[in-house]
């Protein structure tokens, strides 16, 4: 197989979602996600991998490389096996110890989620320091990067789901609800009511936390990023966000990947 033919191929595992990406060509070629079990077995995994894989006509052997990052330590271990038997490969895990072309200037490195770092990793190669990424996941993780290209720690919120998750299972009259602005923040029934105080309630949190965090830095000039499912949808709602990067994550386990390669 030609190396034309050949990627890397970087695995994203999230709280909820396990996301997969083919980088083919210099883009990626492919990009899916699978619901994150965390008791599956790796068997099943390599499965679902081939599948993904068969629908481009891809196989195992057109994957030259595996970068693995995870917040979900009982699977890790699972991915790296599955890596190992089917691709015949050993992928680089990301941790605090893996370099990735920043300082991590933090007081425990070690309990710093890997995608925070290679988020972090992905804006200072891509688009500069200083800088504050935004990423609406599971949780809503705010991090900073100083002028001199150094991850200096952040914010961790409940994600916008899981507000809206335990505000529904904690009271008796309140039902799911689309996650989308109301007519006007003052809600003249039960569900713009609910729609005006998560909604708006995280667009308020967005723009405090980011003027508070900019306070905090001293310095001008910084640049905001979002990544996450939900960053679009903000992101017409407020001022504060710059760029939307929907593939942050995987650009940073590319950038990361890269960097160990040459090493």
């Amino acid at each position: 197989m030609s190396d034309s033919t050949q990627g890397m191929l970087a695995i994203d595992i999230g709280n909820t979602n396990i996301h997969f990406g083919f980088w083919q060509n210099n883009s990626w070629a492919l990009s899916w996600r699978a619901r994150t079990v965390p008791d599956k077995m790796p068997d099943e995994y390599a499965v679902l991998l081939r599948n993904f894989l068969s629908d481009a006509d891809l196989g195992y052997r057109a994957i030259s490389g595996v970068i693995i990052g995870s917040v979900v330590p009982a699977l890790t271990p699972s991915f790296v096996e599955l890596v190992e038997n089917y691709i015949k490969q050993t992928p680089v895990v990301v941790t605090n110890q893996t370099p990735m072309g920043i300082k991590i200037a933090i007081d425990q490195p070690e309990q710093a989620g890997a995608d925070r770092l290679v988020n972090a990793a992905a804006v200072v190669a891509l688009y500069g320091a200083p800088a504050i990424v935004i990423d609406f996941g599971t949780a809503t993780t705010f991090d900073v990067v100083s002028r001199d290209g150094a991850y200096s720690g952040g914010a961790i919120a409940p994600g916008i789901g899981i507000a809206h998750d335990a505000l529904v299972s904690r009271t008796a009259k309140l039902h799911k609800i689309d996650l989308v602005p109301p007519p006007s923040p003052i809600g003249t029934n039960t569900i713009h009511a609910m729609q005006s105080g998560i909604f708006w309630g995280y667009v308020a949190l967005v723009e405090g936390l980011v003027t508070r965090i900019k306070t905090a830095m001293n310095d001008t000039d910084i640049k905001v990023i979002a990544t996450g499912g939900l960053a679009p949808l903000f992101n017409q709602h407020t001022t504060m966000i710059d760029t939307i990067a929907p593939e942050l994550t995987l650009d940073g386990l590319r950038v990361i990947y890269e960097l160990n390669r040459k090493r």
